[in-house]
């Protein structure tokens, strides 16, 4: 499940990843992400992940079709923070940020959410 989180400026998508995703959930979310690419120079996002139990293997067809568009926009993204306390995940989230140079991405704990936040909203440091 994704849950749309609200952010300070509508060029932040922020979100909420609990469980098993699916097109359901992963549509809207690319929804968002294009029309946010088409209204601003840049998109950036915040994403807390509780817990993320896998993707259903049917609608991965589907949404790596949907997904090969934004590929041709990754200079369009700026400021990407994953929050979670799931070891594998933040080793992942640093794998993506080494292959794709164009985004700035930082990982965080759940503790240091507020700090993740106001970094993707402002570009600054939280105090």
């Amino acid at each position: 499940m994704i849950e749309p989180l609200p952010s300070a400026t509508p060029d932040v998508i922020a979100l909420r990843v609990r469980g098993r995703l699916a097109r359901a959930d992963l549509d809207p979310l690319t929804d968002r992400l294009e029309a946010s690419l088409a209204a601003h120079p840049k998109t950036h996002v915040y994403v807390e992940v509780e817990s993320l139990g896998g993707l259903d293997l049917g609608d991965l067809p589907h949404h790596l079709g949907r997904s090969l568009s934004l590929l041709k926009r990754l200079d369009r993204f700026g400021r990407v923070a994953v929050v979670s306390d799931q070891s594998w995940l933040l080793w992942a989230t640093r794998f993506e940020s080494a292959i794709l140079p164009h985004i700035s991405y930082r990982t965080f704990r759940p503790d240091q959410a507020a700090k993740a936040r106001a970094w993707v909203e402002t570009g600054a440091e939280a105090p």
